[in-house]
């Protein structure tokens, strides 16, 4: 029967455990290497610091670059060229007339050209096409930011509900822990004057036993959740930081009814979004190939004067210009053209599937959702009532033990419950903080 008790213990113990294991303007003080942080200036610092959300910012800066240079290669492009030719020996032309041979020298010793010439596109339907493109993969990238910063915001209160549970479960502990070993110290005394008996000794000492190693366990791994917190914020691993929101302060701001009152818009959706851009993005790859087979149209224009001399002294200049179009017209590409197209329009089907797919996926999302915050709020409030309950019968258990009028195993078996009735609350907070969480998330509270 004792072994029978001592392995149930061990497993309420381990379980108990267990379940606690990791699952704008900054206005935070923030002094000599400490951060005091409420919820939201958590969540606001990580998005100035985190280094994903840093790369997240750096892609739209880039794509923002990208903008202008694509909308500059369809304007007019001007160059110019010039250069000086020393002729060592000049060439000569043969001719003959009449019988007669002349040799006429060609050119000049020195020559200097100079020549500017502007271009300019004047049709060219990939290039409209490519600015259309490179402005919505812009927007896709400022929406990729925003999908990030909301997952931050999500990872960062995921981390700061883990700390917060954490910090209570060790209280918990602690409270619980003082209390054995008070009735440890008084079990001793009954044993030494004949009212106990030392089995009873070893109850209780296998009991405060248990609860130090769970104790100790614990505080290592709150120790890990700041850890993970720190990595969400993008502070370095020394830094201290202070939670200034409690449990209780989170738990009064969740209003369960007004969240099942809230509406499911799934175009707002952040996901949604993301999947509607992508499909527009494959529109856009289908006009593109289609694009390259129209013809293309583009003007230059060239202005040139040339300096030639005998000597460097004596140079003389010689001006020429022309203006001209140029038209180009594929004709014959081995039919490489009309598989680019089809592939793309197979893509765009299959980017418009997917988009159905998400939307069908939010939409139960969404219910399922409703559901998990209607039970998880109905488990809390059941299993707040039970620690209560629980909680009274394990101090009225240990008040008779110390009267004599119950046994350490009855002791035991009442802490048990107790603790128990505290896991089972933990993990009911637990699971109302995050699934309030995801629902914010998917309805882009966040």
């Amino acid at each position: 029967m004792k072994n029978k008790t001592n392995n149930m213990r061990n497993r309420l113990f381990t379980a108990f455990a267990v379940l606690l294991l990791p699952v704008t303007v900054i206005t935070a003080q923030e002094s000599s290497g400490e951060l005091k942080l409420s919820l939201k200036e958590a969540q606001d610092y990580a998005l100035q610091n985190n280094r994903i959300v840093k790369s997240a910012k750096l892609t739209v800066e880039g794509s923002q670059a990208d903008v202008w240079t694509t909308i500059s290669s369809g304007l007019p492009q001007v160059s110019a060229n010039a250069s000086f030719t020393d002729n060592l020996k000049l060439g000569v032309f043969v001719m003959t007339f009449n019988g007669v041979t002349n040799v006429i020298q060609m050119g000049r010793p020195y020559n200097i050209p100079v020549t500017l010439q502007a271009t300019m596109p004047i049709f060219n339907a990939p290039y409209y096409v490519g600015v259309e493109t490179v402005k919505l993969a812009q927007k896709l990238s400022a929406t990729n930011l925003q999908n990030t910063e909301i997952d931050t915001r999500q990872s960062v209160s995921s981390a700061y509900y883990l700390i917060l549970i954490s910090e209570e479960s060790l209280r918990i502990l602690k409270n619980n822990l003082a209390n054995l070993q008070e009735t440890l110290k008084s079990t001793k005394a009954m044993y030494n004057s004949g009212m106990a008996e030392a089995t009873d000794v070893d109850q209780m000492s296998s009991n405060v036993t248990m609860v130090e190693n769970s104790f100790s366990s614990l505080q290592n791994t709150i120790e890990v959740n700041y850890n993970l917190l720190r990595f969400q914020l993008g502070v370095k691993s020394d830094t201290k930081i202070t939670l200034t929101e409690t449990l209780d302060d989170l738990v009064k701001e969740i209003s369960v009814d007004a969240l099942l009152t809230q509406n499911f818009n799934v175009m707002k959706n952040i996901q949604y979004d993301l999947f509607d851009k992508q499909e527009q993005m494959s529109a856009l790859n289908l006009k593109a190939q289609k694009a390259k087979i129209l013809p293309s149209l583009s003007g230059v224009y060239a202005y040139s004067t040339s300096g030639m001399a005998q000597e460097l002294s004596s140079i003389s200049w010689y001006q020429s210009s022309y203006v001209g179009a140029q038209l180009s017209l594929p004709i014959f590409a081995s039919g490489q053209r009309y598989s680019n197209i089809r592939k793309a329009k197979i893509d765009l089907e299959k980017a418009r599937n997917t988009k159905e797919m998400i939307s069908d996926q939010l939409d139960m999302q969404e219910k399922q959702l409703r559901f998990n915050l209607q039970n998880a709020n109905m488990q809390y409030m059941s299993q707040k009532g039970n620690v209560d309950v629980s909680k009274r019968v394990y101090t009225s258990m240990e008040n008779k033990f110390r009267q004599g009028m119950a046994s350490s195993l009855e002791l035991t078996q009442a802490n048990q419950l107790y603790l128990q009735a505290e896991n089972n609350y933990i993990s009911a907070l637990m699971n109302l903080l995050q699934t309030k969480l995801a629902f914010d998330k998917l309805l882009n509270n966040m």
